[in-house]
């Protein structure tokens, strides 16, 4: 038998003596140094950054929220990012392109940067540029869904840095009333975001080892926005575990209870991955964390004149891949609340969309509610005015949608919270009309996460989750009102019968 041995012994036959290393040594060193140097040349710089994903999230009549990323050029993370280069941010802007003579910046060094312009004049085009450390950023482009991240114009698309543009809009007219932040799909106890089974090269991303789990950080981070933000209440539309487990559930309800009352300051529906699971036994498990499990999952309440209808959109058995559905005894209770009263101005949240449109992605039944039942509440909006707003999640995008069927109701698709871009929309209610502006979560752990998700689905995320426009994340829209009057506090939501 040959002996294991044999080759490594056979090699060091084949070594050469110190006077021959000594002489290729002597022949090969200015070689070796120059290609030494030129290894040196080409390694990341410590003081060189690239400054990348820039974009403008939020817009409103007199602020704007822009956010870009700090990296190292030439590393990379294992998942194709640069690794973080923490440094100084600023933008600077004005009235013209060619004379940005405002700043405003960041106390702070960091690779996540979140600025906030202020003071704004409604109605008015501002110019602006984004650096760190005298580097511009660039926007993260949306060709692929011919969308514009960095502003409402395509001014300074074809540059290599801008200035770019946006146009503040105005305010909704009259006094303002109350704010509800908007927000869905949280998955407390997910670990993986973006795993799509039976494509690997979609792999998913994880958390970074030994930092909480993100749904936490995001949901934390959520409240904490939206309180500061001054939300009165808050809509969680679905999708707050990962999979319906009682213990997930708990820890929502823990983060949750942060923003007040449940019932009273925030309100939670179903979404497909709330159902119950294997390891719930005792029934519904959803219904028993954020109510009893003897009460039905939809719900109406009513405040300061405003009714707010929560829809259960998977009252069905499934695996939760499936199109969403009402039960029929929900659907008709849903429909006789419509009629009760047309004219009240209403908001109604569910998990699924009624429609799903322009989506990056191949749409698949699952993605919405069932056609009939959609195309059943889409007509009973048309005969309901009262109506102007249907808040879902599931998709994880931002998008608003008008049919025309009940072009008067903005059916709005609100971007995940627990992943790219992660955060919520804050409905701020006037006399005379509303506004509805995306927030990114802002704390730097979410911040963070938010950057690390956003290359799930091969990179291809900020296209789908962003939103197309900024439209699609930041809308006004002149309406009156005025029936609803300002509550002298949240807890006079009173509860409408659940029976048909």
């Amino acid at each position: 038998m040959r002996c294991c041995f044999s080759a490594p012994l056979a090699a060091l036959a084949g070594v050469p003596g110190p006077c021959e290393v000594l002489r290729s040594g002597a022949l090969l060193a200015p070689a070796l140094l120059r290609a030494a140097s030129a290894a040196r040349s080409r390694l990341p710089h410590p003081h060189q950054i690239a400054a990348v994903h820039l974009e403008l999230v939020t817009l409103t009549e007199d602020s704007a929220v822009i956010t870009w990323y700090t990296g190292v050029p030439g590393t990379d993370d294992g998942f194709g990012r640069m690794l973080p280069a923490l440094t100084e941010g600023e933008v600077v802007y004005g009235t013209h392109p060619a004379h940005l003579n405002r700043t405003a910046g960041e106390n702070r060094l960091t690779a996540h940067h979140h600025v906030e312009l202020t003071g704004l004049e409604p109605g008015q085009t501002y110019y602006y540029q984004a650096r760190s450390r005298g580097v511009v950023a660039r926007p993260t482009t949306l060709h692929l869904v011919r969308g514009n991240a960095a502003g409402t114009s395509r001014h300074g698309l074809g540059s290599l840095g801008g200035p770019y543009a946006f146009t503040t809009p105005q305010p909704p007219p009259g006094r303002h009333l109350m704010s509800l932040a908007l927000c869905n799909d949280l998955h407390l106890g997910e670990t993986v975001a973006g795993l799509v089974t039976g494509f690997p090269l979609l792999r998913g991303v994880s958390q970074e080892p030994g930092l909480p789990p993100y749904p936490e950080i995001m949901t934390r981070a959520l409240v904490e926005e939206a309180l500061r933000r001054g939300a009165d209440l808050l809509l969680a539309a679905g999708d707050i575990s990962a999979g319906g487990g009682p213990a997930d559930l708990a820890r929502a309800r823990g983060i949750l209870d942060g923003f007040g009352t449940h019932d009273r300051d925030y309100f939670v529906v179903r979404g497909n991955h709330d159902r119950p699971g294997s390891e719930d036994v005792d029934g519904d498990g959803f219904r028993r964390g954020f109510g009893r499990a003897d009460e039905p999952g939809y719900f109406a309440r009513e405040l300061g004149g405003l009714r707010i209808i929560g829809l259960d959109t998977y009252e069905k058995r499934g695996n939760g891949a499936d199109s969403g559905g009402l039960g029929p005894e929900q659907l008709a209770w849903f429909r006789n609340r419509l009629r009760e009263n047309r004219e009240q101005p209403t908001v109604v949240f569910g998990h699924h969309p009624l429609t799903v449109r322009d989506s990056l992605f191949p749409v698949s039944a699952g993605q919405r509610l069932g056609r009939r039942q959609a195309r059943s509440i889409i007509d009973a909006y048309a005969s309901t005015p009262g109506v102007f707003l249907h808040h879902a999640g599931h998709t994880h995008r931002n998008k608003r949608t008008l049919v025309p069927q009940a072009p008067h109701v903005a059916l709005q698709e609100v971007g995940a919270a627990k992943e790219y871009p992660g955060g919520f929309s804050l409905l701020r209610i006037h006399t005379g009309g509303y506004a509805l502006n995306f927030f990114k979560a802002r704390g730097a752990e979410a911040l963070e996460w938010g950057e690390r998700s956003r290359r799930m689905a091969g990179g291809l995320w900020p296209h789908h989750a962003l939103g197309r426009s900024v439209t699609d994340r930041n809308s006004v829209v002149f309406r009156d009102l005025s029936g609803i009057t300002r509550p002298t506090s949240p807890s006079l939501a009173t509860t409408t019968a659940h029976s048909a």
